[in-house]
């Protein structure tokens, strides 16, 4: 789990529109962590720059007792929305992307996957402030991707509970 978040916050550090500066985080913390609903808001400030994501893992257990991470995502709020990254496990037809689907809506057209690393599959998510809105409202957030070896599409669904929350935690210690 601590490797996925240093990949995704890796990637998300490299481009500046998600590092801020300006007030302190609460108390002069350098760091901050908040759980909202099944979403974690996490705060770091290194070199007087702030970096705040909201972020979702999920795992499944695994034959030897312990969890196995599936995914991660984790995202910036943004003036146009939010911006961030999958963490997708292997086993992927690459090409085919992944599709974004909130609850029973419409799906959203397929993202790349960009490159795929030790912890995973990483996709960069941009999510328009329509997308933002559906998410807030409502109850999962669907991954459609497809299997490399079977070529069968499959979903992977994250929970948004605590989604709005998140986000909303997140914007207002970026100020």
């Amino acid at each position: 789990m601590i490797r996925a978040g240093i990949v995704a916050a890796a990637i998300l550090a490299s481009t500046p529109i998600f590092a801020q500066t300006g007030a302190p985080l609460p108390g002069g913390a350098s760091s901050l962590r908040e759980t909202h609903g099944d979403w974690v808001v996490n705060c770091i400030v290194p070199k007087e720059r702030k970096l705040c994501t909201v972020s979702q893992q999920l795992a499944q257990q695994s034959r030897g007792g312990g969890a196995q991470r599936v995914l991660s995502i984790e995202l910036t709020p943004t003036a146009k929305g939010a911006e961030g990254a999958l963490l997708l496990p292997f086993g992927l037809l690459l090409a085919k992307g992944v599709a974004v689907q909130v609850d029973e809506n419409k799906a959203q057209a397929a993202a790349p996957i960009r490159t795929c690393v030790p912890g995973g599959c990483v996709a960069p998510l941009t999510l328009d402030p329509a997308l933002v809105n559906s998410m807030r409202k409502g109850k999962q957030l669907k991954l459609n991707l497809v299997a490399s070896d079977t070529e069968k599409p499959f979903a992977l669904n994250v929970s948004l509970k605590g989604f709005g929350d998140a986000l909303d935690r997140a914007s207002a210690l970026l100020k």
